[in-house]
């Protein structure tokens, strides 16, 4: 009886995992970063806590909605690429803890639970974005773009920038254009953040047959690609100084991390064009430490506003 009673409890905790790990929390993590700032900004100071933590509720249900479906329309190339092939509903896992249909349903069952979240505790206008974010990470990139153009991650990343525009929607009800141009700092960000994890796994995709841009062209190409993306994300922070009236604290911020961040992209095209081992990964780690001290800059700025 205690065997079966343990056995259980084993068995549950596996499933109550595989639904956890559907929602890619890592993933929610870095759009949460990005969601708090533009808050922040919005308030210029501290948003009340209640609305707070709404907010940030109601977008890691609404992200993590997204990223379940995203895992139930992928699974049969998810079983292709050896960095995906563990994940949950990857067909052909040899013990799937849950059905695909059990997936669908948790998927849309976390989306309207964020809708109504954000619906009767923040603003019409955060609701909104949230479902268009929703729809533009499933309905555009993942069953649009993903699969049928090299380009996928640059239109379909703009769902991920969205979190920007519903923090600052939350507080004021509309949204301006300092967060527009926090949402162009992410849109720009997301390619070269995204192809450097892309030439590390180019034989993945290839495989499933999707055709991220190191798979359909030249290393040489995908850094040129990300370089350009690279100054004008560059220029979208250093933009937000003047537009948002940032100070001392964010102007640094920008000025070294986009420093740290070109001279790595820079770096990655020299070692490309040289035919040395790539390492792009120190690419992909480096941005996602720059958004965050970034996020983390505009904080700071607010709250410590020091003038020049």
């Amino acid at each position: 009886m205690t065997t079966f009673v343990q056995g259980s409890q084993v068995g549950l905790a596996k499933q109550l995992n595989a639904y956890f790990q559907l929602t890619k929390p890592r993933i929610i993590e870095l759009l949460l970063v990005t969601t708090l700032p533009a808050m922040v900004l919005a308030q210029r100071g501290l948003p009340p806590l209640g609305l707070t933590i709404a907010t940030l509720a109601g977008g890691s249900l609404a992200a993590g909605s997204a990223n379940v479906l995203n895992c139930y329309v992928d699974r049969d190339i998810d079983a292709l690429m050896q960095r995906t092939a563990t994940r949950p509903l990857a067909t052909g896992s040899n013990t799937p803890a849950m059905s695909p249909r059990a997936a669908l349903a948790f998927g849309l069952v976390l989306g309207v639970l964020s809708v109504v979240l954000l619906w009767f505790t923040t603003s019409a206008m955060a609701t909104v974005l949230t479902v268009l974010a929703i729809l533009l990470y499933v309905l555009g990139y993942t069953m649009g773009l993903k699969r049928r153009t090299s380009q996928n991650i640059v239109w379909g990343g703009a769902a991920g920038c969205m979190p920007v525009l519903i923090g600052w929607a939350a507080v004021t009800g509309k949204v301006a254009w300092p967060a527009v141009v926090l949402f162009l700092v992410i849109f720009f960000w997301t390619p070269p953040h995204f192809w450097a994890l892309a030439l590390r796994f180019k034989d993945d995709y290839a495989v499933a047959g999707v055709p991220m841009l190191p798979v359909v062209t030249t290393p040489r190409r995908v850094a040129t690609h990300m370089v350009a993306h690279t100054w004008a994300m560059v220029a979208c922070s250093l933009l937000l100084i003047p537009v948002a009236d940032m100070g001392i604290i964010y102007s640094l911020a920008s000025v070294v991390l986009s420093g740290l961040f070109v001279r790595e992209v820079y770096q990655l095209r020299h070692r490309i064009h040289l035919d040395q081992d790539q390492l792009p990964m120190k690419l992909f780690h480096l941005s996602i430490t720059y958004l965050s001290l970034l996020s983390l800059g505009v904080v700071a700025d607010v709250l410590i506003h020091v003038r020049w």
